[in-house]
């Protein structure tokens, strides 16, 4: 399902961030140009982290930033965003963050079935030591068929 979700024009790999906040920014920025997500929604993400904290750090170094369906979350859609240089969150269990999962959701449990395919990967050692050193958004893809496919073979 992941590979359904993720477009390769949703990869940005190696991108510089001053701020946490920045970071979620530029991880929401593809899914704005494509209209999966409005800019409404990525202000609500940034908003909801101002009042409660890292919420979207969810494991050691990995953001899924997400807000609620009705703040502007058009088309199911993830993201993946590498950080350049991994960024202090204010989650100090999980800092510092380097990977952002960016994700929408229109409705409120579309996303689910993805959000539990991304916690096999997020757990899978061969996973997180792909996307430290990923160099090109198809190999990212690649990687996700490859996962799909074992999924289906299991």
């Amino acid at each position: 399902m992941l590979t359904k979700l993720i477009k390769a024009s949703y990869i940005q790999l190696d991108i510089e961030a001053s701020s946490f906040e920045e970071a979620i920014e530029l991880a929401m920025s593809p899914l704005v140009s494509d209209e999966a997500v409005t800019t409404d929604y990525v202000d609500k993400v940034i908003a909801i982290l101002r009042e409660i904290g890292p919420y979207i750090v969810i494991t050691k170094n990995i953001a899924i930033p997400h807000a609620p369906s009705d703040s502007g979350a058009k088309k199911l859609a993830i993201g993946f965003t590498r950080l350049k240089n991994a960024i202090v969150s204010g989650n100090s269990a999980n800092d510092p963050v380097k990977f952002l999962f960016s994700l929408s959701s229109p409705t409120g449990d579309e996303h689910l079935s993805a959000l539990s395919e991304l916690a096999s990967l997020f757990s899978d050692e061969k996973f997180l030591a792909f996307i430290q050193d990923v160099k090109e958004p198809h190999d990212f893809i690649d990687f996700l068929e490859n996962f799909e496919r074992s999924i289906e073979n299991d």
